[in-house]
């Protein structure tokens, strides 16, 4: 018997969906708010959540991320009464087993929670089997629980050898995870091979990929086997595939097809079992439009997409990051062990971080180097840039906070009696009525009568109430 929550403000729609969850013999439990969902969520182990839209607390949405954090991680099916092609797709993006309308038939939903409690079955049981493997992370640091989410693809990806794409802005990590979803492989015994893509001149990226015979070109003294050959029975990641020549993408569309390619200057095919692990930090789907990139290319590289978050979306990894960082740059550069401040800390989380980890990095080397014999570290440390742009944005949002609260304590203390404040709307919206119609009528009173169904008489006393001239 499974245990069911529904998050849901009709109490019909409570009640029927709670007897068909009981008539099929699974337990169910129902919250009419998102804030008694929740606490329903994080007190109670769940196996799947139906969960509501438009909640008279918040967006039902914003809970899918919390429920996916939790330890019992429960499959959630969204059922909306205003069914949005938008929300449906950020839903399932979010992580949702399903999207479906209240208006869906009895079957349709019960024929939804079977499938996600078998799903969440056999998942479980594989989990199970599994359990005992420990994923190398290599140099992925943090705990947060989007970056737990890419680890528990990386562990998914490294069980099979499909084509693995991996998308994120620049420094963001995209080659560390490209290389543990190699040391995680079968092909951990493999080359790890990476080609960077936005480093390949033209006119030999054919030899450097494919390699060549002796007496190919001009300085081909003897053989050498290209990128792709070294990979064979590793890894072949290709760093920022976006930047991959045109007039290479077709060539190397067959590589991937058949796993064959012929050297320069060379009379027959060679072989590569590789793997393929690319990634970019452009919108590869917009290149296709403008025809920078190839569509068929495209559909090989992205068999299993891994998103990578930007570290502004995971600020509570800034701590573990600090903290493992000082430690290592310290050792690096002989350096007695840091402690920072919790304002240093502050401060790096009100940072929007636009390199990412690679930024982050390369922030904490030159903080180490201004308080190289200081036992701590505080904002005053960080470079100037970041302090600046950090205060700015406080001072900003002070600021507004202070006109927000301002404005509002104004309307209180001058709000006018409501019969005051609808007769003032009302006189100007006749007024601003009368303008633009003798604007519309060009100031002839027989065209505005006309327009505005008003006699001459009332459409004169109206004029002399607002004082509005028919002079344009």
């Amino acid at each position: 018997m499974a245990t069911i929550l529904i998050i849901d403000d009709d109490d019909l729609m409570c009640a029927t969906l709670a007897n068909l969850v009981q008539h099929s013999g699974h337990q169910a439990t129902c919250a009419t708010s998102l804030h008694a969902g929740q606490k329903q969520a994080e007190t109670r182990l769940f196996d799947v959540v139906f969960l509501d839209v438009h909640l008279p607390d918040g967006n039902g949405l914003d809970l899918l991320p919390r429920l996916e954090a939790l330890s019992s991680a429960p499959e959630v099916i969204i059922i909306t009464g205003f069914g949005e092609p938008s929300g449906a797709e950020l839903a399932i993006k979010s992580g949702a087993w399903d999207y479906i309308e209240k208006s869906s038939s009895v079957k349709e939903i019960c024929l939804a929670l079977e499938r996600a409690l078998q799903y969440r079955h056999e998942k479980q049981a594989v989990g199970r089997q599994n359990q005992v493997a420990v994923l190398k992370r290599g140099n992925i640091v943090g705990e947060s629980h989007k970056l737990q989410t890419c680890l528990d693809l990386v562990a998914q990806a490294a069980g099979s050898d499909v084509n693995v794409f991996i998308f994120g802005e620049t420094g963001t990590g995209k080659e560390l995870f490209a290389r543990a979803v190699h040391e995680n492989s079968q092909r951990t015994r493999g080359n790890f091979v990476v080609v960077d893509c936005t480093a390949l001149p033209e006119t030999l990226v054919e030899s450097l990929l494919f390699g060549h015979e002796k007496g190919a070109f001009t300085g081909a003294e003897r053989a050498r086997d290209g990128l792709v050959r070294q990979a064979h029975c590793g890894t072949l990641f290709l760093d920022e595939v976006g930047e991959l020549p045109f007039t290479l993408q077709k060539a190397f569309l067959r590589v991937l097809q058949e796993r064959r390619f012929r050297p320069l200057g060379g009379s027959h095919e060679v072989a590569s079992d590789f793997r393929l692990v690319a990634a970019t930090n452009r919108n590869l789907e917009q290149m296709v439009q403008s025809g920078q990139f190839r569509e068929d290319l495209l559909f090989r590289l992205r068999s299993y997409v891994i998103e990578l978050p930007p570290l502004r979306e995971r600020p509570e990894d800034l701590q573990v990051l600090t903290r493992h960082y000082a430690d290592r740059l310290c050792t690096r550069y002989g350096l007695p062990p840091k402690g920072f401040s919790p304002d240093f800390i502050d401060t790096l989380r009100a940072y929007p971080w636009p390199g990412n980890v690679r930024e982050f990095i390369h922030t904490m080397e030159q903080t180490l180097a201004v308080a190289r014999h200081e036992p701590t570290l505080f904002p005053k440390h960080l470079p100037t840039g970041i302090r600046v742009q950090v205060t700015r944005a406080a001072v900003d949002h002070d600021h507004n906070h202070d006109l927000a609260t301002d404005l509002r304590q104004q309307v209180a203390h001058n709000l006018p009696k409501l019969h005051d404040y609808r007769d003032t709307v009302y006189h100007e919206a006749e007024k601003n009525y009368l303008h633009d119609l003798l604007a519309l009528a060009e100031g002839e009173i027989a065209g505005a009568c006309r327009l505005s169904g008003l006699s001459q008489s009332r459409l004169y006393a109206l004029m002399k109430k607002h004082d509005v001239s028919r002079d344009r």
